[in-house]
């Protein structure tokens, strides 16, 4: 069985090879990939694929837009940190997912339903346009629960500079407050808004009205100056530099 892992979180991808293999699933693991854009050049370069488990969000964007670029012959299962309402898109047209993170006993239904089907399938492009559709106007929130000591409450999300990520715990940092906040980077991401919010790599999200000063990195990357930094570097990943650019002007 020949595997493709689409995933932009080293850390997920791991754990799903170490889950596949107390599956008992003989798999043979071709490729991990962290970008729309490096997916669409691995799949004009090689065959397609046994299984893809495919993560939604992506460095450089939702993993759907892979499938508006080039065609894909293989069956899916996603995997994704998105919230409930997202998820029913996926039962109305029967699309495997798994939740994150990611539990034995579902990955473990998610394989056997793929092998007892015969010939699985890939996902209808009509299916998977609707879905593309439904993420990206999916109800984006006013309010995020933070936590401060033992206690909970609410900060409207216009108030945070930008979010990141620090030994898996996530931070969302306002002009005179860093709060913990219980949900990852991913999970932030697909419930704000993109115009103002921007996913600058795997680890960090950036507020449009945040950044004070842009400056040209190494490698092709550009480097932010943004305000309360409290000591983070925010350094634009090579693939969302475009992107990042596009988005500051619109």
């Amino acid at each position: 069985m020949k595997v493709l892992i689409i995933e932009d979180e080293a850390r997920a991808a791991n754990q799903l090879q170490k889950m596949l293999r107390t599956c008992d699933f003989q798999y043979e693991l071709l490729n991990i990939i962290d970008t729309v854009e490096d997916s669409v050049l691995w799949f004009q370069q090689n065959s397609n694929p046994d299984l893809v488990f495919m993560d939604i969000q992506l460095a450089d964007g939702l993993s759907f837009e892979i499938f508006q670029k080039i065609s894909v012959e293989a069956p899916i299962i996603f995997t994704t940190a998105f919230d409930q309402y997202a998820i029913q898109a996926f039962k109305v047209n029967s699309v495997d997912y798994l939740l994150k993170p990611i539990q034995k006993e579902e990955l473990d239904a998610a394989l056997q339903k793929f092998d007892k089907t015969n010939k699985p399938s890939a996902p209808e492009p009509a299916i998977l346009k609707q879905l593309l559709q439904s993420m990206q106007t999916m109800h984006k929130r006013d309010g995020l629960l933070v936590k401060e000591g033992n206690s909970f409450f609410q900060v409207k999300v216009a108030e945070f500079l930008y979010f990141y990520s620090e030994e898996s715990i996530t931070f969302g940092v306002t002009k005179t407050k860093r709060f913990i906040i219980n949900e990852t980077i991913d999970e932030l991401f697909g419930t704000l808004e993109t115009n103002e919010f921007f996913k600058i790599n795997r680890g960090q999200l950036v507020s449009k009205s945040a950044i004070e000063k842009i400056d040209p990195y190494f490698n092709h990357r550009v480097k932010l100056a943004v305000a309360n930094a409290r000591d983070q570097e925010f350094i634009v990943s090579r693939p969302k530099t475009s992107d990042f650019k596009n988005w500051l002007n619109s």
